[in-house]
């Protein structure tokens, strides 16, 4: 494998002059490292996922330190870029939960190592929560996690406030990285909740720890990442299970012969719930819309899959 992918977020404090000027200094990273992924910047921080080069990766988290002071980096590899460009966005919140008074700071609150998670979950009496959504969640969880089964994190206060848990109780919430249990925990403790532990550095820090200290995985099935890898193993190497759906960027996994051309495709099971999407491409899918039509018959479903956009965070 020769391509690195990393991962960080921080909460602090931008004026949008800052921001500016940040935007602008990471765009130029595409040309001096061949840097691509997204960073999204606001006035709450930063969060990103970036590819490098390996021999380059040292090099670009020391530029990052210096800009963002001391941020915990959660790295894995892949055979090349699951990024096609360096997008840098700037938005309202660095992770969307539509509640901007929720304001994270940069120390840690509540966080739990992988190690003391794992103690804890062995407590017949912790409740543990899957603050992500019903697509990441179907892809793969840690055994006996509540599924808030929602769309998008905007939805997880609603949720919580209908769940029913009582305020007592002890929670453990997780996410992929960590960067929505900061949000999650503050709004947990908003409702009520006193006894909230947050996964620290979410599924990709308790993977990599539990290959360094070979403890029980807990974690069932594959964690859903926001790039072209779609998800990685319990290595965290990319999936060989799920590929990107061509028509609306679902994981997918269900296997079809595109009724248009012939051709081999794979598309979420979403997507064969409409016969213009028993197709290989938008392409072939406009074309059989169209009228131009081959007398092949759509194939059928063989497995479930979920909703998500490339790029969103």
């Amino acid at each position: 494998m020769s391509i690195q992918v990393i991962s960080f977020y921080r909460f602090q404090t931008f004026d949008p002059d800052r921001v500016q000027e940040l935007t602008v200094e990471i765009a130029k990273l595409r040309g001096d490292f061949n840097i691509r992924g997204l960073f999204i910047l606001g006035a709450e921080g930063v969060n990103c996922t970036f590819s490098i080069a390996p021999d380059q990766a040292d090099q670009a988290k020391a530029k990052f330190r210096n800009w963002f002071g001391d941020v915990t980096f959660k790295d894995s590899f892949c055979a090349k870029h699951p990024f096609d460009d360096l997008k840098v966005k700037v938005r309202d919140e660095i992770v969307t939960a539509h509640r901007p008074h929720l304001r994270p700071t940069n120390q840690p609150h509540r966080h739990i190592s992988p190690t003391e998670w794992q103690q804890k979950m062995n407590d017949p009496d912790v409740v543990v929560i899957d603050t992500r959504n019903r697509y990441e969640y179907d892809i793969g969880h840690f055994q006996g996690a509540l599924n808030p089964d929602t769309r998008e994190f905007g939805s997880f206060p609603q949720w919580l406030s209908k769940s029913g848990l009582p305020k007592d109780k002890k929670i453990l919430i997780y996410c992929t990285g960590g960067i929505r249990c900061e949000k999650a925990i503050l709004e947990m403790e908003e409702q009520g909740y006193r006894d909230v532990y947050q996964l620290d550095g979410g599924i990709l820090n308790y993977l990599s720890e539990r290959q360094k200290q070979n403890f029980t995985n807990n974690f069932e099935g594959e964690c859903f990442v926001f790039d072209y890898r779609v998800a990685v193993d319990d290595k965290l190497a990319p999936t060989q299970t799920y590929k990107l759906c061509p028509h609306c960027g679902q994981p997918a996994q269900e296997k079809i012969d595109c009724i248009q051309c012939g051709s081999n495709a794979i598309v979420c099971a979403t997507c064969l719930d409409e016969s213009d999407r028993h197709t290989c491409s938008k392409n072939c899918a406009h074309h059989f819309r169209m009228g131009h039509r081959s007398r092949r018959q759509p194939t059928a479903k063989t497995g479930n899959s979920g909703h998500v956009s490339v790029d969103s965070k």
